[in-house]
């Protein structure tokens, strides 16, 4: 196995009930996960939490701290850029909030690992995944939202805004991490959207999602606004984009 094999990414923001349970319950599973938090200023000290731990979790829990409430987007950009140059195979995103579960990582991972996926995408819905403690409200939009994103961008993804997902290195060092613009749900369409355009090979894996416990949620109007408008503008765009990373030539480098 090589040493620096699975990193898995969690951004946080007032996440004091969960995280320091989420990283005990990923550590448990003594399958040679690495976790790199990226913490946006919480004020309710999830980040102090986190470097109370690094020593508990020598080597093995990494934390970013950046200032302000960037969004989910760009803290995940971060996280990616910082994997692939540490060397990491396969990178995960996860919510601290147990929304999905530890256990579900190696569901990912062997997709990727054994069963040919390039992305592996954590799905509420295909056979055997499912919603659990959410009112009817929040899975009618997500359920709509999905279809109403599969009918505009013909993407063959059931459960497009999903945000528990192991992508390949190779799938991040491939892709313009710098022409992936949204922060909220819309970026999780997009990082699909831009996978299945360059080629990838991308499965979704049936998971069980449970609405949070603790802490509250982070869904408000502006970030469903742009998801419902994201979708359309995904579409547009990508007549003209190509998001695929420009490989500088040598001669280039040299006179960089």
């Amino acid at each position: 196995m090589h040493f620096l094999e699975k990193i898995v990414i969690i951004p946080t923001y007032n996440e004091k009930e969960n995280i320091a349970n989420i990283l005990e319950a990923i550590f448990s599973l003594h399958q040679g996960y690495h976790v790199l938090i990226i913490d946006d200023g919480s004020p309710d000290g999830t980040a102090n939490i986190v470097r109370g731990l690094q020593s508990k979790y020598y080597d093995r829990l990494f934390l970013e701290e950046r200032t302000g409430k960037l969004g989910l987007g760009t803290a995940y950009i971060h996280g990616f850029k910082w994997s692939t140059k540490r060397g990491y195979k396969f990178i995960f995103e996860m919510d601290a909030d147990f929304s999905h579960r530890p256990a579900d990582l190696e569901k990912l991972y062997n997709a990727c690992r054994y069963e040919g996926a390039d992305v592996a995408v954590g799905s509420r819905y295909v056979p055997g995944g499912k919603i659990e403690n959410w009112p009817w409200d929040r899975r009618f939009y997500s359920k709509g939202g999905a279809f109403y994103t599969k009918m505009i961008t013909w993407m063959p993804i059931n459960d497009p805004t999903a945000g528990f997902v192991c992508y390949k290195s190779e799938v991040l060092e491939t892709i313009n991490l710098d022409e992936i613009k949204f922060v909220g749900y819309a970026f999780q369409i997009e990082m699909k959207f831009a996978s299945w355009k360059l080629k990838f090979k991308i499965k979704e894996v049936p998971i069980t999602f449970s609405d949070r416990i603790d802490g509250s949620s982070k869904m408000s109007k502006g970030i469903l606004k742009e998801g419902v408008l994201g979708v359309l503008k995904i579409q547009w765009q990508s007549l003209f984009k190509n998001y695929r990373r420009r490989v500088k030539k040598p001669s280039e480098v040299a006179s960089a």
